[in-house]
Order: C-alpha cells, then sequence, then structure tokens
C-alpha cells in the first residue's frame, strides 16, 4: 500500500513526538511491505512566525490532496498577545472547517499499567471503554455573530445547526455504536435549549434505521457526573461541539495521563486528521523527555480508520502497551518501580517491540 502522509509538527513539543511516530511508521512500512510517503508543512505558531497566519494556503492545500493528516500540536504563550486571525488555535480551528472534518472521535480506554494512576478508584473505572464523538464544524465555535457590542458592555456568541450537520454526526454515532456494543448516549441540554430538542428529534428519527442500538438521551450536567461516578456505563456518546469538547476532556482525565490518548477528526470520504489530545507542553519543549506514545497511538487510529490496516494498528498498540507493562515511562507517567526514559528512548523501546515481534506466516502472505 502506498500513502502520502501530511505531517503537521506544530509547536511547543510536536516536533519531537511527530519524529518518533514517523519512526514507528517507517518500521511499520518496512515490516508489512507499505509506502508511506510523509509531507511535512507549518501549522499553528510555527506557520505564524513563518508565514505571518497560523494556516498558510501551502498547508491547507498538502492537506487536502494527502491521505490522511498527523498533527503534533499548537500554541504557546510566545503567541498569547497575537491578534485572533494570529492565533496558533486558529489554524487548528480552520483545517477542520475547510476540509469538512466534522465528526472528532476520542476513545477513552484504561490502559493496564496505568490504572493506578487514575485520580478514580480502581472498581469505577477498570472496565471504562469509551468513544466520544464529537460535532466538530458547527455549533457555539463557528456561529456568527460572534462579537462585543455596546462599547464593549454587552457581549453576544451565537450557537447555529443546519439540520443536515447535526443529521451527519448523529449517523455517524449511530454507525460507531454498531461497531461496538450498539449503546449509544445522546447528549444535550433540551430542557433548556432549542437546538438540543431539534437535536433529541433527529436522534429519534435516525434511531429508527437502527433498531438493534439502544438509544438513551441524558442531558449534558446530568452525562457530566455519570462520567465520573459511573464511566463503564458508557459505550458511544454523541454530542454537539460545545458539550463535546467539555465532555470529552473530562472524561480523559479518567486514564490518569492526557500523554496517551489519540483523537481523530474525520469525514465522509475517510480523510482524517489525527492528533494527540494532550497539548504542545512549551515548558518541555525541546529537552527530550515529552512523551511521544499520544502520538504513535495517534498514527495507529489513522492506520486503521483511514487505511483499513487492522493488523499494522493492532501491533503498534501492543508494541506501546508491552513498553509500558515492561515498566518503561516518560517523566509524565507514573509507573511504579519503572524506568524513567527519554523521548527517543522510549520511541526505541516501542520499535524495538514491533521488531521483536514475529510476524506469522499467514500474516506475512497477505502483503506479499
Amino acid at each position: 500500500m502506498k500513502k502520502q502522509i501530511t505531517l503537521l509538527p506544530g509547536d511547543g513539543i510536536g516536533p519531537e513526538i511527530m519524529e518518533s511516530a514517523k519512526e514507528v511508521l517507517q518500521v511499520i512500512a518496512e515490516e508489512f511491505n507499505h509506502d508511506f510517503i510523509f509531507h511535512e508543512h507549518a501549522i499553528g505558531g510555527n506557520a505564524v512566525d513563518a508565514y505571518g497566519e497560523p494556516l498558510p494556503e501551502e498547508t491547507l492545500k498538502a492537506a487536502e490532496e494527502g491521505d490522511a493528516i498527523l498533527l503534533g500540536a499548537v500554541g504557546g504563550p510566545k503567541w498569547e498577545n497575537h491578534p485572533v486571525y494570529q492565533r496558533p488555535e486558529q489554524g487548528l480551528l480552520k483545517i477542520r472547517k475547510s476540509l469538512g472534518l466534522f465528526a472528532n472521535l476520542r476513545p477513552i480506554k484504561l490502559i493496564p499499567a496505568l490504572i493506578h494512576a487514575s485520580p478514580l478508584k480502581e472498581e469505577i473505572v477498570a472496565a471504562s471503554d469509551i468513544v466520544i464523538i464529537r460535532e466538530l464544524t458547527g455549533g457555539l465555535y463557528f456561529g456568527k455573530p460572534s462579537e462585543r457590542r455596546n462599547n464593549g458592555n454587552s457581549v453576544v456568541d451565537t450557537l447555529s445547526y443546519e439540520r443536515y450537520e447535526m443529521e451527519r454526526i448523529i449517523e455517524k454515532g449511530f454507525e460507531t455504536a454498531m461497531s461496538r456494543r450498539k449503546h449509544l448516549t445522546s447528549v444535550d441540554k433540551a430542557n433548556v435549549l432549542e437546538s438540543s430538542r431539534m437535536w433529541r428529534e433527529i436522534v429519534e428519527e435516525k434511531a429508527k434505521n437502527y433498531p438493534e442500538v439502544t438509544v438513551e438521551h441524558v442531558l449534558v450536567d446530568a452525562a457530566a457526573m455519570k462520567l465520573i461516578t459511573n464511566p463503564a456505563s458508557f459505550d458511544t456518546i454523541v454530542t454537539e461541539n460545545l458539550f463535546g469538547d467539555i465532555l470529552s476532556d473530562e472524561a480523559s482525565v479518567i486514564t490518569g495521563s492526557l500523554g496517551m490518548l489519540p483523537s481523530a477528526s474525520v469525514r465522509e470520504d475517510g480523510l482524517g486528521l489525527y492528533e494527540p489530545i494532550h497539548g504542545s507542553a512549551p515548558d518541555i519543549a525541546g529537552k527530550g523527555i515529552a512523551n511521544p506514545l499520544g502520538m504513535i497511538l495517534s498514527a495507529s487510529f489513522m492506520l486503521r480508520d483511514s487505511f483499513g490496516l487492522e493488523v499494522e494498528a493492532n501491533a503498534m498498540e501492543q508494541a506501546v502497551n508491552e513498553a509500558l507493562e515492561q515498566g518503561y515511562h516518560t517523566a509524565d507517567l507514573d509507573l511504579k518501580d519503572g524506568t524513567l526514559v527519554s523521548t527517543k528512548e522510549m520511541t526505541d523501546v516501542v520499535i524495538g517491540s514491533l521488531s521483536a515481534r514475529s510476524i506469522s506466516d499467514d500474516i506475512c502472505y497477505m502483503y506479499v
């Protein structure tokens, strides 16, 4: 298989962890007889410094023409006082909107070696396995008008959705639930918001096409509480942009480490942008101590969802799990009696695990 992959390292630790993911993908390509061609471009603060804008046209064009996109991280205090249009985060919002990446997928699953690091009791989180599907290109973050008025003494933001925007993300929720445990939790605020009442109506309409899926409607405040008190009760969650932003970050804490979680932003034709959920961590940038595992797992997410390479994705994820089970960890992780390693060393451990794995004859045959 030959694939063009657009790399957007971004800011802070982004370039370091991107190099790790690239190295692991190169090993996968060699082991499984693929050809991954990488094209690196600027986004975020480094694009502002080089081009005066957080998403240059050259970057957007390369992202559109590639088969998938890997993103490191954007942002940092260096650009906090820039005007809004030059803020690094605007590059991320713009690429999602411009490419029509309407669905954000955030898997939340406990890694056994890290279960002790969760702030919740082990018996509460042990069986947690959730996917949160968040609408990504509409709602409050993109509605117009969004402005100060009355000499700055009043303000307005607009929550706006077209019906088709709700329909397609809700469809994605049902499709994902069908591939998992067939339980869909739809999160809204239908007791207050008209947009949520329309959302709930559409969920009920779509449910008729998926009779195997159990549908549960939960108000966002109740969902936030239940994520902490009984996370294992959730399977697939679908919700609009603002609620999804908040709930997915809340749920990520369940795992005990932001540095371990991948995410994907996708559209109907399979093009996806894959990134770890952690930030750019400018305080440790360049020190060689960043955790590359979230970025590596984002690359495995890409292999599975955009390229259909299930065996390769599983191999990468198993290599990450084995590294942790052996006690190797970066400074952000708390592994008792483990071995503290650098970004490069952790990457090498993962690669070593991949290289040591014997590929069975039947798997080899698939790629001859």
